[in-house]
Protein backbone atom coordinates (compact mmCIF):
# COMPACT_ATOMS: atom_id res chain seq x y z
CA UNK A 1 0.00 0.00 0.00
CA UNK A 2 1.40 3.43 -0.96
CA UNK A 3 2.09 6.35 1.36
CA UNK A 4 -0.71 8.32 -0.31
CA UNK A 5 -3.16 5.48 0.32
CA UNK A 6 -2.06 5.30 3.94
CA UNK A 7 -2.63 9.03 4.33
CA UNK A 8 -6.08 8.78 2.74
CA UNK A 9 -7.27 5.96 4.98
CA UNK A 10 -5.82 7.61 8.09
CA UNK A 11 -7.62 10.83 7.18
CA UNK A 12 -10.86 8.84 7.18
CA UNK A 13 -9.99 7.33 10.57
CA UNK A 14 -9.36 10.82 11.96
CA UNK A 15 -12.69 11.98 10.59
CA UNK A 16 -14.46 9.04 12.23
CA UNK A 17 -12.74 9.75 15.53
CA UNK A 18 -14.26 13.23 15.61
CA UNK A 19 -17.68 11.63 16.10
CA UNK A 20 -16.68 10.71 19.62
CA UNK A 21 -15.54 14.17 20.68
CA UNK A 22 -17.44 15.46 23.69
CA UNK A 23 -18.95 12.16 24.77
CA UNK A 24 -16.12 9.68 25.46
CA UNK A 25 -14.16 11.40 28.26
CA UNK A 26 -11.90 10.52 29.99
CA UNK A 27 -11.01 8.30 27.03
CA UNK A 28 -9.58 9.63 23.76
CA UNK A 29 -11.86 9.93 20.72
CA UNK A 30 -10.16 7.38 18.45
CA UNK A 31 -11.03 6.40 14.90
CA UNK A 32 -10.21 3.11 13.16
CA UNK A 33 -10.48 1.87 9.57
CA UNK A 34 -9.79 -1.69 8.43
CA UNK A 35 -8.80 -2.19 4.79
CA UNK A 36 -8.61 -5.45 2.87
CA UNK A 37 -6.60 -4.77 -0.29
CA UNK A 38 -8.05 -1.43 -1.32
CA UNK A 39 -11.51 -2.11 0.09
CA UNK A 40 -12.70 -0.69 3.40
CA UNK A 41 -14.25 -3.54 5.37
CA UNK A 42 -14.57 -1.99 8.81
CA UNK A 43 -15.08 1.45 10.34
CA UNK A 44 -15.23 2.37 14.01
CA UNK A 45 -14.91 5.17 16.53
CA UNK A 46 -14.94 5.34 20.32
CA UNK A 47 -18.51 5.03 21.52
CA UNK A 48 -20.30 7.28 24.05
CA UNK A 49 -18.97 6.73 27.54
CA UNK A 50 -15.65 5.51 26.14
CA UNK A 51 -16.66 1.92 25.35
CA UNK A 52 -16.47 0.02 23.06
CA UNK A 53 -13.21 1.31 21.61
CA UNK A 54 -12.80 2.22 17.96
CA UNK A 55 -10.82 -0.91 17.10
CA UNK A 56 -13.48 -3.19 18.59
CA UNK A 57 -16.20 -1.48 16.57
CA UNK A 58 -14.24 -1.70 13.31
CA UNK A 59 -13.31 -5.35 13.88
CA UNK A 60 -16.93 -6.21 14.64
CA UNK A 61 -17.95 -4.71 11.30
CA UNK A 62 -15.11 -6.36 9.37
CA UNK A 63 -15.67 -9.84 10.76
CA UNK A 64 -13.66 -12.51 8.95
CA UNK A 65 -12.50 -9.93 6.41
CA UNK A 66 -10.10 -8.56 9.03
CA UNK A 67 -7.84 -11.58 8.39
CA UNK A 68 -4.59 -10.33 6.73
CA UNK A 69 -6.06 -6.82 6.47
CA UNK A 70 -4.52 -3.45 7.42
CA UNK A 71 -5.85 -1.48 10.38
CA UNK A 72 -5.52 2.31 10.48
CA UNK A 73 -5.78 3.68 14.03
CA UNK A 74 -5.46 7.32 15.09
CA UNK A 75 -3.85 6.42 18.45
CA UNK A 76 -1.71 3.52 19.60
CA UNK A 77 -3.97 0.56 20.50
CA UNK A 78 -4.27 0.01 24.23
CA UNK A 79 -2.31 -2.85 25.78
CA UNK A 80 -3.69 -2.94 29.33
CA UNK A 81 -6.66 -4.80 30.77
CA UNK A 82 -9.38 -2.41 31.93
CA UNK A 83 -13.14 -2.54 31.53
CA UNK A 84 -12.49 -4.33 28.24
CA UNK A 85 -9.61 -6.49 26.91
CA UNK A 86 -6.71 -4.66 25.21
CA UNK A 87 -7.34 -3.52 21.63
CA UNK A 88 -3.86 -4.70 20.66
CA UNK A 89 -4.88 -8.25 21.60
CA UNK A 90 -8.14 -7.90 19.66
CA UNK A 91 -6.23 -6.87 16.52
CA UNK A 92 -3.87 -9.83 16.94
CA UNK A 93 -6.74 -12.28 17.46
CA UNK A 94 -8.49 -10.96 14.33
CA UNK A 95 -5.43 -11.80 12.20
CA UNK A 96 -4.52 -8.26 11.18
CA UNK A 97 -1.35 -8.29 9.05
CA UNK A 98 -0.43 -4.61 9.31
CA UNK A 99 -1.33 -1.77 11.64
CA UNK A 100 -0.80 1.89 10.72
CA UNK A 101 -0.74 4.06 13.84
CA UNK A 102 -0.88 7.84 13.65
CA UNK A 103 0.69 8.58 17.02
CA UNK A 104 1.79 6.75 20.15
CA UNK A 105 -0.20 7.00 23.38
CA UNK A 106 1.55 8.90 26.22
CA UNK A 107 -0.53 7.06 28.84
CA UNK A 108 2.12 5.08 30.79
CA UNK A 109 -0.18 2.04 30.78
CA UNK A 110 0.00 2.02 26.98
CA UNK A 111 2.98 4.03 25.75
CA UNK A 112 4.95 1.77 23.40
CA UNK A 113 3.42 -1.37 24.86
CA UNK A 114 0.60 -1.60 22.33
CA UNK A 115 2.99 -1.30 19.42
CA UNK A 116 5.41 -3.81 20.94
CA UNK A 117 2.62 -6.31 21.51
CA UNK A 118 1.58 -6.06 17.85
CA UNK A 119 5.15 -6.43 16.61
CA UNK A 120 5.82 -9.42 18.85
CA UNK A 121 2.81 -11.10 17.23
CA UNK A 122 4.38 -10.62 13.78
CA UNK A 123 2.19 -7.67 12.75
CA UNK A 124 3.92 -4.99 10.70
CA UNK A 125 3.52 -1.61 12.42
CA UNK A 126 3.90 1.76 10.72
CA UNK A 127 3.98 4.73 13.09
CA UNK A 128 3.60 8.42 12.24
CA UNK A 129 1.07 8.58 9.41
CA UNK A 130 -0.80 11.92 9.75
CA UNK A 131 0.90 12.35 13.12
CA UNK A 132 0.50 16.12 13.29
CA UNK A 133 -3.23 15.95 12.58
CA UNK A 134 -3.60 13.18 15.15
CA UNK A 135 -1.74 15.30 17.71
CA UNK A 136 -4.28 18.08 17.16
CA UNK A 137 -7.23 15.66 17.27
CA UNK A 138 -6.11 14.16 20.59
CA UNK A 139 -4.63 17.27 22.19
CA UNK A 140 -7.27 17.44 24.93
CA UNK A 141 -6.58 13.85 25.97
CA UNK A 142 -2.82 14.45 25.79
CA UNK A 143 -3.09 17.71 27.74
CA UNK A 144 -4.93 16.00 30.58
CA UNK A 145 -2.32 13.22 30.74
CA UNK A 146 0.70 15.49 30.52
CA UNK A 147 -0.48 18.65 32.32
CA UNK A 148 -3.39 17.41 34.41
CA UNK A 149 -5.94 19.76 32.87
CA UNK A 150 -8.36 19.74 29.93
CA UNK A 151 -7.84 21.67 26.71
CA UNK A 152 -9.57 25.04 27.01
CA UNK A 153 -11.31 26.71 24.09
CA UNK A 154 -12.41 30.31 24.55
CA UNK A 155 -15.45 31.32 22.49
CA UNK A 156 -16.02 35.01 21.82
CA UNK A 157 -18.83 36.62 19.82
CA UNK A 158 -18.21 40.30 19.27
CA UNK A 159 -18.91 43.33 17.14
CA UNK A 160 -16.30 44.64 14.71
CA UNK A 161 -14.81 46.69 17.53
CA UNK A 162 -14.63 43.81 20.01
CA UNK A 163 -17.75 44.56 22.04
CA UNK A 164 -20.23 42.01 23.41
CA UNK A 165 -23.10 44.25 24.53
CA UNK A 166 -24.30 47.83 24.42
CA UNK A 167 -23.68 50.18 27.33
CA UNK A 168 -27.14 49.25 28.64
CA UNK A 169 -26.23 45.54 28.56
CA UNK A 170 -28.25 44.51 25.49
CA UNK A 171 -26.49 41.59 23.75
CA UNK A 172 -29.15 39.47 22.03
CA UNK A 173 -28.24 39.06 19.36
CA UNK A 174 -24.91 40.40 18.10
CA UNK A 175 -24.25 37.46 15.78
CA UNK A 176 -26.75 35.84 13.44
CA UNK A 177 -28.72 32.61 13.67
CA UNK A 178 -26.16 30.65 11.64
CA UNK A 179 -23.32 31.52 14.03
CA UNK A 180 -25.46 30.72 17.05
CA UNK A 181 -26.27 27.32 15.58
CA UNK A 182 -22.55 26.78 14.96
CA UNK A 183 -21.93 27.40 18.68
CA UNK A 184 -24.23 24.51 19.52
CA UNK A 185 -21.96 22.33 17.37
CA UNK A 186 -19.00 23.62 19.38
CA UNK A 187 -20.72 22.69 22.62
CA UNK A 188 -21.45 19.22 21.32
CA UNK A 189 -17.78 18.44 20.62
CA UNK A 190 -16.52 19.56 24.05
CA UNK A 191 -16.82 17.62 27.29
CA UNK A 192 -17.97 20.69 29.19
CA UNK A 193 -19.26 24.24 28.72
CA UNK A 194 -18.11 26.82 31.27
CA UNK A 195 -19.26 30.32 32.22
CA UNK A 196 -18.61 32.69 35.09
CA UNK A 197 -21.13 33.58 37.75
CA UNK A 198 -21.68 37.00 36.20
CA UNK A 199 -22.79 35.46 32.91
CA UNK A 200 -25.05 33.00 34.74
CA UNK A 201 -26.58 35.88 36.66
CA UNK A 202 -27.03 38.24 33.69
CA UNK A 203 -28.07 35.79 30.96
CA UNK A 204 -29.73 32.88 32.80
CA UNK A 205 -28.29 30.46 30.19
CA UNK A 206 -29.17 26.78 29.90
CA UNK A 207 -25.80 25.95 28.24
CA UNK A 208 -27.31 22.89 26.56
CA UNK A 209 -26.90 21.70 22.97
CA UNK A 210 -30.10 22.41 21.06
CA UNK A 211 -31.28 21.89 17.50
CA UNK A 212 -28.81 19.13 16.59
CA UNK A 213 -30.92 16.11 17.58
CA UNK A 214 -28.25 14.73 19.93
CA UNK A 215 -28.88 12.38 22.82
CA UNK A 216 -25.89 13.62 24.82
CA UNK A 217 -25.05 16.89 26.54
CA UNK A 218 -21.83 18.44 27.85
CA UNK A 219 -21.30 19.04 31.55
CA UNK A 220 -22.27 22.64 32.48
CA UNK A 221 -19.65 24.32 34.71
CA UNK A 222 -20.28 27.62 36.49
CA UNK A 223 -17.34 29.39 38.14
CA UNK A 224 -18.52 31.62 40.97
CA UNK A 225 -16.57 32.44 44.12
CA UNK A 226 -19.67 33.04 46.25
CA UNK A 227 -22.33 31.19 44.21
CA UNK A 228 -24.27 34.44 44.41
CA UNK A 229 -26.45 34.00 41.36
CA UNK A 230 -29.83 32.61 40.44
CA UNK A 231 -30.11 30.77 37.12
CA UNK A 232 -33.41 28.90 36.79
CA UNK A 233 -32.56 27.71 33.27
CA UNK A 234 -29.46 25.93 34.56
CA UNK A 235 -31.28 24.30 37.42
CA UNK A 236 -34.39 23.29 35.47
CA UNK A 237 -32.33 21.43 32.84
CA UNK A 238 -30.39 19.25 35.29
CA UNK A 239 -32.29 16.19 34.07
CA UNK A 240 -30.81 16.89 30.62
CA UNK A 241 -27.20 17.82 31.44
CA UNK A 242 -25.03 17.70 34.58
CA UNK A 243 -24.36 20.95 36.45
CA UNK A 244 -21.06 21.46 38.31
CA UNK A 245 -20.46 24.55 40.44
CA UNK A 246 -16.95 25.75 41.30
CA UNK A 247 -16.68 27.96 44.38
CA UNK A 248 -14.42 29.34 47.09
CA UNK A 249 -13.46 27.12 50.07
CA UNK A 250 -15.69 28.78 52.64
CA UNK A 251 -18.81 27.81 50.69
CA UNK A 252 -18.19 24.08 50.84
CA UNK A 253 -21.33 23.48 52.88
CA UNK A 254 -23.63 25.70 50.82
CA UNK A 255 -26.88 23.87 51.52
CA UNK A 256 -28.89 25.98 49.08
CA UNK A 257 -26.93 24.56 46.15
CA UNK A 258 -26.43 21.00 47.43
CA UNK A 259 -29.68 19.78 45.91
CA UNK A 260 -29.56 22.00 42.83
CA UNK A 261 -26.37 20.76 41.17
CA UNK A 262 -24.56 17.51 40.48
CA UNK A 263 -21.20 18.51 41.95
CA UNK A 264 -19.81 21.28 44.14
CA UNK A 265 -16.09 21.75 43.50
CA UNK A 266 -14.12 23.67 46.09
CA UNK A 267 -11.36 25.76 44.51
CA UNK A 268 -8.57 27.50 46.46
CA UNK A 269 -8.10 31.24 46.17
CA UNK A 270 -5.24 32.87 44.27
CA UNK A 271 -3.15 35.62 45.91
CA UNK A 272 -5.46 38.26 44.38
CA UNK A 273 -8.44 36.79 46.25
CA UNK A 274 -10.07 35.33 43.15
CA UNK A 275 -10.49 31.64 42.43
CA UNK A 276 -7.26 29.93 41.41
CA UNK A 277 -8.11 29.00 37.82
CA UNK A 278 -5.07 26.75 37.38
CA UNK A 279 -6.24 24.73 40.40
CA UNK A 280 -9.77 24.77 38.98
CA UNK A 281 -8.57 23.27 35.71
CA UNK A 282 -6.62 20.61 37.59
CA UNK A 283 -9.82 19.74 39.47
CA UNK A 284 -11.75 19.41 36.22
CA UNK A 285 -8.98 17.26 34.76
CA UNK A 286 -9.00 15.01 37.83
CA UNK A 287 -12.68 14.37 37.16
CA UNK A 288 -11.88 13.18 33.64
CA UNK A 289 -12.66 16.20 31.47
CA UNK A 290 -10.41 16.53 28.42
CA UNK A 291 -11.95 19.62 26.77
CA UNK A 292 -13.79 22.68 28.08
CA UNK A 293 -15.52 25.40 26.07
CA UNK A 294 -15.54 28.73 27.92
CA UNK A 295 -18.40 30.98 26.81
CA UNK A 296 -17.85 33.93 29.14
CA UNK A 297 -17.92 36.33 30.60
CA UNK A 298 -15.27 38.91 29.97
CA UNK A 299 -13.60 38.70 33.37
CA UNK A 300 -13.36 34.91 33.34
CA UNK A 301 -12.02 34.98 29.77
CA UNK A 302 -9.39 37.55 30.68
CA UNK A 303 -8.34 35.60 33.76
CA UNK A 304 -7.92 32.41 31.73
CA UNK A 305 -5.82 34.28 29.17
CA UNK A 306 -3.76 35.94 31.88
CA UNK A 307 -3.03 32.56 33.48
CA UNK A 308 -2.08 31.05 30.09
CA UNK A 309 -4.85 28.46 30.31
CA UNK A 310 -6.45 29.13 26.90
CA UNK A 311 -5.37 26.72 24.17
CA UNK A 312 -7.76 27.76 21.40
CA UNK A 313 -9.84 30.83 20.64
CA UNK A 314 -12.89 30.73 18.40
CA UNK A 315 -14.00 34.23 17.50
CA UNK A 316 -17.30 35.09 15.83
CA UNK A 317 -17.30 38.64 14.47
CA UNK A 318 -20.50 40.41 13.43
CA UNK A 319 -20.68 43.32 11.01
CA UNK A 320 -21.73 46.03 13.43
CA UNK A 321 -19.93 48.57 15.62
CA UNK A 322 -21.01 49.38 19.18
CA UNK A 323 -18.49 52.00 20.27
CA UNK A 324 -16.25 52.67 23.24
CA UNK A 325 -19.12 52.92 25.71
CA UNK A 326 -20.21 49.33 24.98
CA UNK A 327 -19.06 46.34 27.03
CA UNK A 328 -15.72 44.83 25.89
CA UNK A 329 -15.36 41.16 25.06
CA UNK A 330 -12.46 40.80 27.50
CA UNK A 331 -11.82 42.15 30.94
CA UNK A 332 -8.59 43.81 32.05
CA UNK A 333 -5.43 41.88 31.15
CA UNK A 334 -3.15 44.35 33.00
CA UNK A 335 -0.53 44.30 30.25
CA UNK A 336 2.38 46.70 30.71
CA UNK A 337 4.22 45.64 27.55
CA UNK A 338 3.07 44.33 24.19
CA UNK A 339 5.39 41.33 24.32
CA UNK A 340 3.47 40.05 27.36
CA UNK A 341 0.24 39.71 25.38
CA UNK A 342 -0.96 36.13 24.81
CA UNK A 343 -0.44 35.27 21.14
CA UNK A 344 -2.30 32.87 18.88
CA UNK A 345 -1.87 31.51 15.35
CA UNK A 346 -4.75 31.77 12.87
CA UNK A 347 -5.78 28.25 11.82
CA UNK A 348 -8.83 29.03 9.70
CA UNK A 349 -11.37 31.72 8.85
CA UNK A 350 -14.71 31.34 7.14
CA UNK A 351 -18.00 33.09 6.63
CA UNK A 352 -21.00 31.81 8.59
CA UNK A 353 -24.16 33.57 7.45
CA UNK A 354 -23.45 37.31 7.78
CA UNK A 355 -20.66 36.72 10.33
CA UNK A 356 -17.05 35.54 10.28
CA UNK A 357 -15.65 32.65 12.35
CA UNK A 358 -11.93 32.60 13.07
CA UNK A 359 -10.13 29.69 14.76
CA UNK A 360 -6.93 30.57 16.61
CA UNK A 361 -4.47 28.27 18.39
CA UNK A 362 -2.02 29.30 21.09
CA UNK A 363 1.55 29.64 19.95
CA UNK A 364 4.00 27.38 21.81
Amino acid sequence: MSASSDARFMALALSLGQRGQGCVWPNPAVGCVIVQGSRIVGRGWTQPGGRPHAEAMALRQAGALAQRATAFVTLEPCAHHGATPPCAEALIAAGIARCVVAISDPDPRVSGKGISKLQEAGIEVSLGCQAQKALVAHRGFFNRLENGRPRVTLKLATSLDGRIATASGESQWITGAEARRDVHGLRACHDAVMVGGGTARADNPSLTVRGLNLDRQPVRVVVSRHLDFDAPALQSSRDVAPLWLCHAPQLRENDAWQTQCDALLQVPLAPDGQLDLAALMQALGSRGLTSVLCEGGGQLAASLLRDQLVDDVILYTAGLALGADALPGLGDLALSHLHLAPRFELISARKIGPDIRQDWRRLP
